[in-house]
């Protein structure tokens, strides 16, 4: 999601206001290209070891590519476990993710330049053919502005552009006319209806069809829309208007930027999540450089090196600023309130975020890129992936991993722009583990849960236009590429658009129309471009003395405090008091809480509510020390619950032709072997007649020694358990009977006892849903003998089976971590005496405060089942806080085995499991929309 490829090598740095439109070749950001300037922490890579890497990148995109084009083409993308295309309203709706989906082969049309710059001419010939003889516009569906615009018309000009290249140099493409550009154009104008708004700024949605608000168009009613979507369409409708001479695409994706300038949020320069389309006001306040904004930021810095308009320089250049001021907590990047900027608004970071290094690079900021890009990086040596979203303390905040290219992108600008040889190395872990974990016979699938390993079956287009095309550039000499890549810059999507726009049809006005900019005082700001005297004053060194300091930062971490308050207690303050230090018997601790605007009210259940009034609170900066309490008592309330809770399960195929590489996502059961605790079970599966288990098995012989396929439904599952345990069955999975049934859709559960005893079962049992269930049924249909592996998460596969299937090396498998933390913005402290009682509420009980207040329940003034009442270190004192410790043990029961599970007292789903999706839902669609 960065600019192309690093830029023409400055000898000396060039003033920030410099006239980049003069000279169209120039508009390329300066990165050092010091590849003589290796650390001496990384011994330099060998050319043959580089190009080895290389030509595994281009395996693995022709495995990618080649699964899509033959089993899903001209779906918009390939569904690599089931081995089909995902073609909208034929699949189970996944919400806002879908809305990606045009039935315009979006996986084509997103890979068009990504096979020029792998050096594929000519199945990019035959693929631009493909387009234009298959690929429809003007379907009836309702789709993203902002995906369709990063996606397809980004990928339609990038597809040009090189097209253009290729016949300039007389060998491809000759019979070639502009045909994607006149798609594009088309396109275009199918997308100017959604800016006919009174602020400019876009609908999120629009009918490719009926365009917006009428009847058949079934979309216009929406209010608001995310900054990003808004803020990321300058590149390519500049692009468009520069290609084609019609101006009025670039004038509305510059109104739609100059209106997002203008509702900044004035005192901090920072901007929201989501802003009313309609009147400007912002619906989310808290600010960060991930999901909903990221691009927007992204976008400011490449409009003025593509466009030369110094207007959108300043304007990064202010933004850049308050981020470096409030939300850059090195190593981490923590959302903010935009009114009260020195008040984190959460306690966790998004994946997406991993793009801001490498924007940190172009921007010419490299200390703070090498920073966050380490922490990145540590904490994918953990998890093997990037989580969606991850902790202060660097735990799984949201488990899914949709083979996001981010990190891998910032990997490339670093390594452009310091020479080290560790970001190489840093490539060859991607590839490793992506090949090691994501690899199955169908394509790459995408992790849902990156603590077991089990796989989604999904397989987005960005992979294939950006992963590959940033891994392979990382590895590639410049005569790897057929063209010169730093004559392009690239879009968020990676897709190439030509520098020489920047002097072509410029009838944009080009006049300033950024107001009240505020000279900054910033000396980072002196300059755009760095050179070898800025990045490494004289230390070869440099680049692994910052790293150094991170190596242990994630296995080694504390929780996290506030930073501000950790440096007011050094500074010889007494520090505010904390949520998990807090005792409600203390009367000191009421003290402050009256002090901080918090009053305690005792509830008739032997809970405590805990409301906030700011305007109660002795000062100012006590009623934020109230606010960030708060919050911190939601986020443990929300921390003790899930803690509770045991993970999903892992089915793992291990036998050919699959060898480990398909991971099922299943429930656990509440009897039977505990695969956490116990070794894995493995064996073959073979069916239980009668198929729903629910009397004495007619087939013993057959299920003998091996794992039994049931079918949900008819009786308890403890009964079907010990049916099949009598029939010498070594492990039990239940297949759900709902058809169309995912774990995609539907939360996971735990398969309950019937009531009695349940100590006699003694095998593993395990539940999949009907789409899971399937593919498993599929391969034994197909293969017959089918071996699958039964554990709390995914294990490596076997490696003398591997190294005949799969000629890549790997790394051992590395400890996860299971533990997750949330922020919704109520919740419930249960008494932990009190099993009985629930705790797991979507829409907690309380009070209803005022709009202005805050309210959470915090546990009876009992210090036995307080939380606080553990005396826990506080993390100020250098101790790890292990709330683990505090935790009470809490079993959930499911009454019956109906599809209406009900869990103790009240229905609750154990949505937590996958990654908190009633955490936090906004923020949540948003990070699955893609490329935000």
């Amino acid at each position: 999601m960065s600019e192309a490829g690093g830029g023409r090598g400055c000898g000396s740095p060039v003033p920030q206001r410099a006239p980049w439109s003069l000279v169209a070749t120039t508009a390329a950001l300066c990165l050092v290209t010091a590849t003589s300037m290796w650390t001496a922490g990384a011994a330099p890579m060998s050319r043959e070891e580089k190009q080895k890497l290389g030509n595994q990148v281009l395996e693995m995109f022709d495995h990618a590519y080649g699964n899509y084009m033959e089993h899903a083409y001209p779906a918009d993308e390939l569904m690599p476990l089931t081995c089909r295309g995902r073609v909208r309203g034929q699949e189970p709706s996944r919400g806002d993710v879908d809305d990606a989906l045009g039935k315009f082969s979006l996986t084509l049309i997103d890979s068009l330049d990504t096979l020029v710059v792998l050096n594929k001419t000519k199945e990019f010939e035959d693929a631009v053919r493909k387009v234009l003889r298959d690929v429809n516009l003007d379907n009836d569906v309702v789709v993203s502005v902002f995906e369709t615009n990063i996606r397809v018309l980004g990928g339609l000009l990038g597809g040009h552009s090189l097209a253009i290249m290729l016949k300039e140099k007389g060998e491809y493409m000759q019979w070639y006319n502009d045909e994607l550009l006149q798609m594009a154009k088309q396109l275009g104008y199918k997308l100017l209806p959604a800016f006919n708004t009174t602020s400019g700024l876009p609908y999120p949605r629009i009918n490719l069809k009926f365009g917006i608000r009428k009847p058949e168009a079934r979309t216009g009613t929406e209010t608001d829309t995310c900054t990003a979507c808004a803020g990321t369409l300058i590149l390519e409708f500049a692009a468009l208007s520069r290609f084609t001479g019609a101006t009025i695409f670039e004038e509305y994706a510059r109104k739609a930027l100059d209106f997002l300038w203008e509702k900044r949020q004035r005192s901090s320069n920072l901007v929201g999540v989501t802003i009313n389309i309609h009147t400007g006001d912002w619906v989310r306040k808290d600010s960060g450089v991930g999901a909903g904004i990221d691009s927007y930021y992204e976008y400011l810095l490449k409009a003025y090196v593509l466009l030369g308009d110094d207007s959108f320089l300043e304007r990064f250049n202010t933004h850049y600023d308050a981020i470096m001021r409030y939300i850059s907590q090195p190593p981490l990047l923590l959302d903010v309130h935009i009114h009260k900027p020195m008040l984190n608004a959460r306690t966790w970071m998004d994946a997406l975020l991993a793009f801001f290094p490498g924007l940190q690079v172009l921007k010419g900021d490299i200390r703070p890129a090498i920073e966050t890009h380490e922490m990145l990086y540590q904490v994918i040596k953990k998890h093997n992936f990037l989580p969606e979203a991850f902790t202060t303390d660097f735990r799984v905040h949201w488990a899914q991993h949709p083979l996001r290219p981010e990190f891998a992108e910032s990997t490339y600008f670093l390594y452009k722009a310091t020479g080290d040889p560790y970001y190489l190395e840093v490539g060859k872990t991607l590839i490793e583990n992506l090949n090691k974990y994501a690899r199955v016979p169908c394509g790459f699938a995408a992790m849902k849960d990156v603590r077991t390993g089990s796989h989604e079956d999904r397989m987005d287009s960005f992979f294939l236009a950006e992963m590959f095309k940033y891994l392979y550039l990382l590895f590639a000499d410049k005569e790897d590429i057929i063209f010169d890549i730093e004559d392009y810059i690239f879009t968020t999507e990676a897709h190439l658009l030509p520098l020489w726009l920047s002097t072509t049809n410029q009838s944009i006005s080009k006049k300033n129309t950024t107001s009240e900019y505020i000279e900054l005082d910033d000396s980072n700001f002196d300059w755009t471009c760095p050179n070898t005297q800025i990045l490494f004053p004289n230390d070869p060194l440099y680049a692994q003395s910052i790293r150094e300091p991170l190596k242990n930062v994630v296995d080694k971490s504390c929780p996290r405090g506030i930073i501000r308050v950790e440096e007011s207690f050094r500074s010889g303050a007494k520090p505010p008091l904390r949520a998990r230090d807090f005792m409600a018997t203390n009367p000191e601790h009421l003290e402050i809480l009256k002090k901080m605007g918090v009053s305690l009210i005792h509830l008739k259940d032997g809970r405590v509510q805990l409301v906030q009034h700011a305007i109660q609170a002795a000062s100012s900066i006590d009623a934020e020390d109230g606010l960030r309490f708060m919050q911190e008592m939601i986020e443990l309330s929300s921390q003790q619950q899930k803690e509770q809770q045991l993970p999903p399960r892992a089915v793992q195929i291990v036998s050919h032709p699959f060898f480990g590489r398909v991971v099922l996502t299943a429930g656990p059961a509440q009897f039977g072997l505990d695969l956490s605790k116990h070794k894995e079970t493995r064996g073959f599966v073979a069916s239980s007649k009668p198929y729903n288990g629910c009397s004495e098995l007619t087939n013993p012989e057959a299920v003998m020694g091996k794992i039994a396929l049931i079918q949900r439904g008819q009786c308890m599952f403890a009964e079907k358990a010990r049916n099949i345990q009598n029939a010498g069955a070594i492990g039990g999975i239940v297949i759900d009977d709902n058809e169309g049934s995912s774990s995609d859709t539907a939360p996971l559960f735990q398969m309950a006892g019937d009531g009695k005893d349940t100590d006699d079962i003694t095998i593993p049992m395990l539940f999949l849903f009907s789409k899971e269930g399937s593919i498993l049924l599929d391969a034994i249909r197909e293969y017959e003998e089918v071996e699958v592996l039964l554990s709390d998460k995914a294990r490596d596969r076997d490696a003398e089976t591997e190294n005949e299937e799969q000629p890549f090396s790997e790394n051992d498998s590395q400890n996860q971590s299971a533990e997750q933390m949330a922020g919704s913005q109520e919740a419930d402290l249960v008494d932990q005496e009190s099993p009985g009682e629930s705790a797991l509420n979507s829409h907690p009980e309380s009070s209803s405060p005022a709009a202005t207040d805050n309210a959470a329940s915090a546990p009876p003034p009992d210090p036995s089942s307080a939380p606080a009442g553990n005396h826990a270190p506080s993390s100020l004192d250098g101790e790890c806080t292990d709330l683990d410790n505090q935790l009470q043990e809490q079993s959930e029961t499911e009454e019956d085995s109906s599809p209406n599970v009900s869990w103790g007292k009240k229905v609750q789903p154990i949505d937590f499991i996958l990654a908190d999706w009633n955490e936090d839902i906004e923020a949540f669609d948003m990070m699955e929309k893609g490329e935000l």
